[in-house]
């Protein structure tokens, strides 16, 4: 009976340790082929979203330019001569520009999207404080101290056409 029991040992033992090597073996294999379907998928998806991203930061470019106070006067006239009513005209075609362009936000990375809302705000934040100065009287004294005020400093907006051109070439 021992006899029996050691032969069936030796017959049991190396086929044990055969089905964990071949069971370690498939698992392996199966997570490495999980991996390069993930991993190719992964690529093809990048693969077709490039050109989506990099079109996103060429309409945001774009948006931060148009909100350059010196381009935005140029096209934005006042309708009448009060400043209340150019202020307002002017940050309406801001705020219509942004909405052009909010869906850019989901290829855009977060911060990315924080750097152009700031510049946007800061843009905005530049007309408003030149409406308040006791010198602007009129919409056109308020396009000439917004006019000044960009001779004498760089548009809001410089920050993020920077803060862009660093992201987009960190994809090449």
């Amino acid at each position: 009976m021992e006899q029996q029991l050691l032969n069936l040992l030796m017959y049991i033992i190396p086929a044990l340790v055969t089905g964990a090597i071949a069971f370690l073996f498939f698992r392996e294999h199966i997570e490495n082929e999980n991996n390069r379907r993930t991993f190719l998928m992964h690529k093809e998806l990048q693969k077709e979203s490039f050109p989506l991203r990099l079109q996103a930061y060429e309409r945001l470019t774009l948006f931060l330019e148009r909100i350059v106070p010196a381009k935005l006067l140029l096209r934005v006239h006042p309708t009448s001569s009060s400043k209340e009513d150019y202020e307002s005209l002017l940050i309406a075609s801001i705020e219509q520009e942004m909405e052009h362009n909010l869906a850019q936000q989901i290829y855009v990375s977060e911060e990315c999207w924080i750097v152009v809302n700031a510049s946007k705000n800061a843009t905005i934040q530049l007309i408003r404080k030149a409406t308040l100065l006791e010198k602007t009287d009129s919409a056109n004294k308020l396009r000439e101290v917004i006019l000044t005020e960009m001779i004498e400093g760089h548009p809001p907006s410089n920050a993020g056409l920077s803060y862009i051109r660093d992201e987009v070439s960190k994809m090449f």
